[in-house]
Parts: C-alpha cells; structure tokens; sequence
C-alpha cells in the first residue's frame, strides 16, 4: 500500500501549446518539465506516462453546460459523485449549501478515517476559525421552529470543498503552533500572509521550497494527507501572464521541496477542479483538469482516471479500501 498525497490546485486545466496565452509555457517551470521528460504542462501532452509521473487530462465539464466551477469541482473531486448533477448545474465559488453536509460526511478523508487510516489535513488555519468551524457543521432538528432543517452560515472560507471535508473528517486542527514548528502549511505555500496580514510574526519566514519540504515531512507520517492550494485560481483571474507566470513558479518550486522529501511510498496526485491559469484569454474555461501523478505506483492509478469524479475511487483504491 502506497501512502498518498491529494494535492489540490484551483483553476488549473490543460490548454493550448501558445507561450501568448498560456503561462506553463511562458514560466521557468524545470520540475513539472522534468517530471514530464522536458514537455510542457499541455493538453497536446496528456495522456502521458512516464518514467516518475503521468498525466492526465481530466474532464471538468461532467456532461454540464456552462462553464465549470470551484464549487460543484471540487465537491465532485472529493466525494468521487457527480456534483454539478446533484445541484443541476455547474456552482461557485463555494460547494452550494445543500450539498455541504454531502462533502463533510462522505470525502476521501471521511472514508478514510472510518475505515482505520490514518488522515491529515496539512493547511495551517487561524486559531479563531475553531468556533466558526463548529458553527459551521451545526445542523437545526426537522422540529425546530425554523420548521426546516438548516445550516448555520459558514465564513467563506469555510465553504470552499477542501476545508469542509478536513472539518467532516476531524482534521481541522493545524493552526498557529503547528505553522511555526512547520507541521502545516499556509494555502499560499509561504507565509508571508499570516505575517502580515495576520500579526503572527513568531510565524518563520520561507520559501516555497522549504514549505514544499514541510509538507512532504507531513505526508510522511500519513496514510492519506490533503493539502489544498489556490493561488493558482487567483492568479488565473487577474488575466496578468506576468502574475500568473509568477503563481506557476512559486508552485514550481514548492513541488521541487516536496518531491525532495517524499519517500519511496509517496504517491503525490496533484489535481485540479477546472481550467482557468491555462488561458489568459478568458476567465474559467471548458479545458480539462489538471492531474499529475509522481511517485509510487503513478501509472497505475493514472489509468483509473478520467474525470474528477474519478479521483476519490483512485485515491481509494491505492490505500486499498
């Protein structure tokens, strides 16, 4: 059995081979290049198996309409069901209410944990986010006056797919001390936020590198670790190449501090909920998503995917569940 790293990437997808629109060609990217033999992260790529990783071109539109979204995309990846049928149509940013109690019961974490795995949720959240959190997963009974059963609203931040399934999963738990002891990691990779923005100055100051290295120690100690990036999703929407192609740097080189500390049994599935960074043309895109898989048994579990309800199952079937 493989130990494996759910690495997830906002609003990444495979497009063109056009260096003007696409910023995996535009950036200095030598860790996803020699990942993949010297190519580029293109659809004319996918599929491709080699001798350290696969890649994959995953199917983000779920036979929907409309332009894939946050919402609907990760729920989908986390709970291996088609999201956007349940809802009816592709939603974001966050996963809709209705379907928010699905993400925290039934994820790849949920099931993990409840078949003996051991799980772990490796980004860093604020200290306060614990009362909002509970908050967040109360339900009001069907004989309440409200008369309906209801969720408490959630923070924002609390409704995007990874967050939910780690505070489903009882994992929700890496904070201020575990940031600066470098037992979790910040969305951003680095942690110039909680420095700044945040007043938490104890908090050390590093490098993308040193952040990836951080989280191949955690994935290490874990059957299954979700870690959940967005940057990528961000810096797709500013339809900035020069922003963007900074994002896809930063990222390059957290992977490379990752890859250094991951051990043999390391399976690492970076995967995407939609296209976006791909593209500065537009904003969201049809394009596939992104999956690359490094490591241990990767084409193995490549061939099980072809689109992001099919992450789940995969992921599952590596931990032999």
């Amino acid at each position: 059995m493989a130990r494996v790293l759910l690495f997830f990437i906002d609003g990444v997808g495979l497009g063109p081979a056009d260096p003007d629109v696409n910023p995996f060609l535009a950036a200095h990217l030598p860790t996803f290049r020699g990942l993949l033999g010297g190519s580029a992260v293109t659809l004319d790529v996918a599929p491709r198996v080699g001798a350290r990783a696969s890649l994959v071109a995953c199917d983000a539109v779920l036979g929907f309409a409309g332009t894939p979204q946050s919402g609907t995309g990760q729920a989908s990846l986390l709970i291996g069901t088609n999201a956007v049928a349940l809802h009816g149509r592709h939603f974001g940013p966050w996963v809709p209410a209705r379907l928010r109690a699905l993400v925290r019961e039934e994820s790849v974490l949920a099931h993990a944990i409840a078949a003996g795995y051991s799980a772990a949720f490796a980004n860093a959240y604020p200290e306060e986010v614990r009362e909002l959190a509970e908050g967040a997963a109360v339900t009001l009974p069907s004989d309440h006056p409200g008369r309906v059963t209801r969720e408490r609203r959630a923070p924002s931040f609390l409704r995007a797919g990874p967050p939910l399934a780690a505070l489903g999963a009882g994992l929700l738990t890496r904070h201020t001390p575990e940031l600066e002891r470098g037992d979790a990691v910040t969305s951003e990779l680095t942690n110039e936020g909680w420095r700044e923005r945040l007043g938490r100055l104890n908090v050390p100051a590093i490098d993308a590198v040193a952040a990836g290295r951080n989280l191949g120690r955690i994935a290490a100690h874990h059957d299954l670790t979700l870690f959940a990036h967005y940057a990528t999703d961000y810096a797709g929407h500013l339809r900035d190449m020069g922003a963007a192609v900074l994002a896809l740097e930063k990222l390059d080189a957290f992977l490379a501090g990752l890859l250094h500390a991951a051990g043999d049994d390391l399976l690492v599935c970076i995967v995407s909920d939609h296209g976006n960074i791909e593209d500065m043309r537009v904003g969201h895109t049809r394009n596939p998503a992104l999956a690359l898989l490094i490591g241990n048994g990767h084409a193995l579990a490549a061939r099980r995917l072809r689109s992001l309800t099919d992450v789940m199952p995969a992921i599952l079937d590596v931990l032999s569940l």
